[in-house]
This record gives structure tokens, C-alpha cells and sequence, in this order.
């Protein structure tokens, strides 16, 4: 018998290799880990995101490189890997939570609008003719008062978590996360945890123009993203 070329395991996303693995999703992973960080963190009274922007030309426009996109007014998600992906779960997340707040008359949960969009990721990792979405996000808002994060990976795998980041940094960030975080945080803390953690993930040029900054508090129940002038006095 012939040995088999990997290569015929990794041109399918329907097909398993022999020890157990789907080559385009860990594809799409990798995809992901080629991002710019973003971070999300939660404390005692509310939830915080940030992303960072590269910007690799001083010719970009910085507002045109959304990574923080909000779903519905107490939910908000970050992307790190194909951004164009990202704007499509987004948009259909968008959908969700709409559909959910005219059936129901209720605001959707953050865990089921999570869920929803990594069914629908899982979904595009079982047909052939399509791709995996190379992208994960951090999806967080408050549910009841509580603050919520959940990671959604390409695999369509959803984690819960109290800290986590995606992207280029993640290895640093957790590491640094696992020593200094801490759960009884208060907002403004959290924001300054978040970005010093954002600059353990490598040699980056924090401006205002390139992190992105949002924040929703148990209190007000709504995303907020910070202007460029808050977001200069915690890089201080």
C-alpha cells in the first residue's frame, strides 16, 4: 500500500487526516494568530475590550480599521485574523439579536448570541465547496447585570473566560494575565490592566489612532468606546 501525502488531507474540509486532524481549520487558526492583538477582561462592575489597529502606513486612515464592532447595545465583540470574515459574523450576530429583541421583546443573551455564531462557524467546517472563517473573536456584554467574555474560535469552539486575548500576542498577554489579574478590579483599573497587558504583547506603537478601546458597566448596561482623548490618558 502507498503511503499518503498530507497533501491529501489538507485540500478537503471534509476529509480527517489519519491521526485525527482537520488541516483548513488549523489553517484558519494559524490565520488567526497572525492578527493584531485584542484583549478582553472582566471585573467587578463591567466588561472591557481593546484592539489594537496596525497600522502600517502612515497613509491609512486609522478610523477606517474598525476591530471593535458592537452587535447590540449591550453586546460588543473584537476580532483578530481575516477582518472581512469577522464583518459577516458580525452583521448575521447584528440579525440575531434583533430577531430575538422583536420575537421576544427581550434583549438576547450574550452567551446565545455567542452560541448562535459558533454554530454557525462549526457549520463551515463540515461541507465541502466551502472555507473555514479565519477569524476568532471576544465576545462580551453584560447578561442580568453580570458581565460576560466568551471566546469563538474558528473550530466553532465557544470558552467562557475572565481574561483572554486573541491574535499575534496571546501567549504574552495570558502569561501576564495568570500573574497580575485580578476579579474584584474596578473599571478604570481594568482599562489599564488591559493596555498594559496589550503592551506585553511585543514591540507595538500605542497611539491613540491605533488601540480601540470599549467598555460597558454593569451599571449603564451599554457599550461605550472610548475617544481618542480617553484612550491617550490610560496609554499614559
Amino acid at each position: 500500500m502507498y503511503p499518503v501525502s498530507p497533501q491529501a488531507y489538507d485540500r478537503a474540509i471534509t476529509v480527517f487526516s489519519p491521526d485525527g486532524r482537520l488541516f483548513q481549520v488549523e489553517y484558519a487558526k494559524e490565520a488567526v494568530k497572525r492578527g493584531a492583538t485584542s484583549i478582553g477582561l472582566v471585573c467587578n462592575d463591567g466588561v472591557v475590550l481593546v484592539a489594537y489597529k496596525n497600522t502600517q502606513s502612515h497613509l491609512l486612515v486609522p478610523d477606517s480599521m474598525k476591530k471593535i464592532f458592537e452587535i447590540d447595545n449591550h453586546i460588543a465583540a473584537t476580532a483578530s485574523g481575516l477582518i472581512a470574515d469577522a464583518r459577516r459574523l458580525v452583521d448575521i450576530g447584528r440579525l440575531d439579536a434583533q430577531r430575538h429583541k422583536i420575537t421576544y421583546d427581550e434583549q438576547a443573551s450574550v452567551e446565545q448570541i455567542a452560541k448562535n455564531l459558533c454554530d454557525l462557524m462549526q457549520v463551515y467546517t463540515q461541507y465541502g465547496g466551502i472555507r473555514p472563517f479565519g477569524v476568532s473573536f471576544l465576545i462580551a456584554g453584560i447578561d442580568n447585570g453580570v458581565p460576560k467574555l466568551y471566546e469563538a474560535e474558528p473550530s466553532g469552539a465557544l470558552t467562557g473566560y475572565k481574561a483572554a486575548a486573541i491574535g499575534i500576542g496571546k501567549k504574552e498577554v495570558e502569561e501576564f494575565f495568570e500573574k497580575e489579574f485580578k476579579e474584584n478590579i474596578s473599571l478604570e483599573d481594568a482599562i489599564a490592566m488591559s493596555v498594559k497587558a496589550l503592551k506585553k504583547s511585543g514591540d507595538l506603537t500605542l497611539k491613540p489612532d491605533t488601540v480601540e478601546i470599549a467598555v460597558a458597566s454593569t451599571k449603564k448596561k451599554e457599550f461605550q468606546i472610548l475617544s481618542n482623548k480617553e484612550v491617550e490618558k490610560f496609554l499614559k
